[in-house]
């Protein structure tokens, strides 16, 4: 009460509760947190039986930008649940920062804090965090019915479909009854939350109670409450929330606490490098890679029970989504079964499952809680590819990777043919230049590729950029052996073509390869090649942008471009190949309303570039990455067709690339567009720009 009579606002704790039912609260209440607690760290020891962390590293910017802010989530459409799961995660932040409060309010005496829950605060507080707890009940609701129907349609597709015919390929998101319990139990703690309070006012009504609306509300419909009745609720909810403590770690509801600890320690490489595996590493252990789930390493294996079996994974794999047996989230799963029972991931997982993989990283770019798939997958492949496992026409580009370093098996002499008729430099002929041009295997040997060497070589010198080529001197980057498996071939190729840059003095590198520039640019650092590394369609946008070079002319609603995974997702460059058309676009942002724009419908067809639907970071791949180029397709589950007919559906007559691997693979896939298919002109934005400056 103030000096003038005056009543603060507030509530009394453990009201009308006598002294043996507060402590009987105690007792239950820590009982339940220790029994959480326990299970939390008996799933730990699972996790310790993986190896140490690769790194020591801990940062609580990714827990700040990833859990607390939710990224991944806000990138996700609204068919795939997003706001839902802002409002859960949200509701529930908000619960337990309002529990906090009240705890610190009620003990802070301890430490010499007066109880500072009332007055303006209180009023502030009831208006905020009742109005949280409503977020959190919506959204408990929509996650059940959303859960729900999910089922139901799966059910009536599988109830649909002829005897011999594919299962169907819907949500992948996991249905276990325990899903169920755990969305139940939270729907029934934000309900109760809301009749606890509104017992509170029939039973001691207070002139403010309307601070709390939607509780006050809720006691307008109510009977009268006596004391006893409103223990009585008081109870229903103090139990609830004991049982949702003791059966948290059971849930896929455990990544609340999970996913915090993973993006705490998250390892801090690219997504597109992959993990270097040292000699004595393998002298030590007697192997390549990893055989079974207890050879990760133990981030891998937390990351593993933070996953909440959401299937964004799976819903954006196109190895999955072309009729693959890969399921990204099924990996997952898999590995972590055998953490417990046993097994080798091959096994596990299958063998199938492991060489589909594109290592096109979109499911590591969609997993909300971090977890690196194709990590997991790789280092299964480096242990089959070292136990002599793989089989079929990817041994025979391992093979020409080693004998001639190319991966097409090229004559290291046949490297210069592409040059024919071009004054091209030649490093061992020049002195200082400025830009190494990395052409790669495909630039110097696929037909298509070479017009695309050229063309950036013509427009570089119409330029003035000073530049040169090794020509015989280059050799395959590697990135075909690691992605497949084999290792130390690519440590081999990385750290002969580092010895050329370190004679040269090479600083700047362009190339027209968004895998060679991965590569260069992410994985080549650890072998001593320090230097800047440009996609050539970066450079080219640059060069446009000082007015050395003229952008490609176009008429609006002609052409589409399709985004390479290794130059948009892996490193997160869309901008520049559309300023070469004269588009200006902010893809490249990580601003989470921009993000969502990537994956919008395509734009007027007064938009001088019409958009697919899958652009940006969320571009589909073409199928061509981990080696998938160089590996036998089943009829009807290429990638690249599903591409394709999604280029062929924006109405363009021209399908511009930055990749000579995405080239070759929609070539592929055209002949299942039909009658588009004499009609389509695939041709890179280099050639494109070429002839615009002619």
């Amino acid at each position: 009460m103030s000096q003038t009579g005056f009543v603060d606002p507030t509530r009394e704790s453990y009201l009308f509760m006598p002294a043996w039912q507060k402590g009987l609260f105690y007792v239950l209440i820590f009982a339940s947190l220790a029994w959480m607690v326990k299970q939390i760290i008996d799933t730990r020891r699972q996790w310790q039986k993986g190896r140490p962390a690769e790194t020591d590293n801990r940062c609580l910017h990714k827990v700040w930008r990833y859990i607390l802010g939710q990224r991944k989530v806000q990138e996700s459409r609204p068919r795939d649940g997003a706001p839902m799961h802002l409002m859960l995660f949200y509701g529930f932040l908000a619960l337990f920062i309002a529990t906090s409060l009240l705890a610190l309010a009620e003990y802070g005496f301890i430490v010499g804090l007066p109880n500072f829950h009332r007055g303006a605060y209180y009023l502030a507080y009831e208006l905020i965090f009742y109005f949280m707890l409503l977020v959190f009940v919506i959204g408990a609701g929509w996650a059940l019915v959303r859960r729900w129907s999910m089922v139901r349609r799966q059910l009536q597709a599988e109830a649909a479909r002829f005897p011999g015919e594919p299962a169907p390929r819907l949500n992948p998101l996991t249905h276990e009854p325990k899903d169920y319990t755990g969305l139940l139990l939270l729907f029934a703690l934000g309900v109760t939350g809301f009749l606890v309070e509104a017992a509170r006012m029939k039973a001691n009504p207070q002139p403010w109670d309307h601070w709390a609306p939607i509780g006050w509300l809720y006691s307008l419909i109510l009977p009268p409450f006596s004391p006893a009745g409103y223990l009585a609720v008081w109870w229903l909810h103090a139990l609830l929330v004991c049982a949702f403590f003791i059966i948290l770690p059971q849930l896929r509801l455990r990544h609340i606490v999970i996913a915090v600890m993973t993006a705490y320690d998250a390892p801090d490489r690219p997504m597109g490098a992959l993990r270097t595996i040292p000699m004595d590493e393998v002298e030590e252990t007697g192997r390549i890679g990893v055989a079974e789930p207890e050879q990760y390493f133990r981030w891998d294996l937390k990351s593993l029970d933070a996953c909440m079996g959401c299937g964004r994974c799976t819903e954006v794999c196109p190895a999955y989504g072309s009729g693959k047996t890969l399921n990204p989230k099924q990996v997952v799963a898999d590995i972590h079964g055998g953490l417990r029972t046993g097994g080798q991931v091959a096994e596990l997982v299958t063998e199938e499952a492991l060489w589909a993989c594109t290592t096109c990283n979109a499911c590591v770019e969609a997993c909300p809680v971090l977890i690196r798939h194709v990590d997991l997958i790789v280092d299964a492949r480096r242990n089959l590819t070292a136990e002599g496992r793989l089989t079929g026409p990817a041994t025979v580009t391992l093979r020409q990777v080693a004998g001639s370093g190319s991966a097409w098996g090229q004559k290291p002499a046949d490297r210069e043919a592409w040059m024919q008729g071009l004054n091209v430099p030649l490093a061992r002929n020049t002195g200082e230049f400025e830009f190494l041009f990395w052409v790669g295997c495909a630039g110097a040997t696929d037909p298509g590729a070479i017009k695309t060497t050229r063309a950036v070589a013509e427009l570089l010198t119409m330029a003035g950029v000073s530049y040169a080529c090794l020509g015989r001197e280059e050799a395959c980057t590697g990135d075909p052996a690691r992605r497949i498996g084999d290792e130390f071939l690519f440590q081999e190729k990385a750290q002969g073509n580092a010895s050329v840059f370190a004679r040269y003095g090479v600083k700047k590198v362009v190339t027209a390869c968004p895998h060679c520039f991965n590569s260069l640019k992410n994985e080549y650092g650890e072998f001593g090649a320090e230097m800047e590394v440009w996609h050539h369609t970066q450079l080219l946008a640059g060069l446009v942008g000082e007015g050395r070079l003229k952008s490609a002319e176009i008429r609006p609603g002609e052409v589409t471009y399709h985004d390479p995974c290794y130059l948009a997702r892996v490193n997160n460059e869309s901008d520049a190949p559309r300023r070469l058309v004269g588009e200006e676009t902010n893809l490249n942002s990580e601003v989470p309303g921009l993000i969502r724009a990537v994956t919008s419908p395509p734009g007027p067809d007064t938009e001088r570039l019409v958009e697919p639907e899958h652009r940006g970071r969320k571009t589909l791949c073409c199928g061509a990455g981990g080696g998938r180029m160089w590996m036998e397709e089943e009829p009807g589950q290429r990638p690249s067709e599903r591409r394709m007919a999604e280029l062929a559906a924006t109405g363009a007559k021209t399908v511009a690339v930055a990749c000579p691997f995405c080239r070759i693979m929609l070539e592929t896939g055209r002949p299942k567009t039909a009658a588009l298919e004499d009609e389509i002109r695939l041709v890179d934005l280099a050639e494109m720009l070429q002839e615009a400056n002619r």
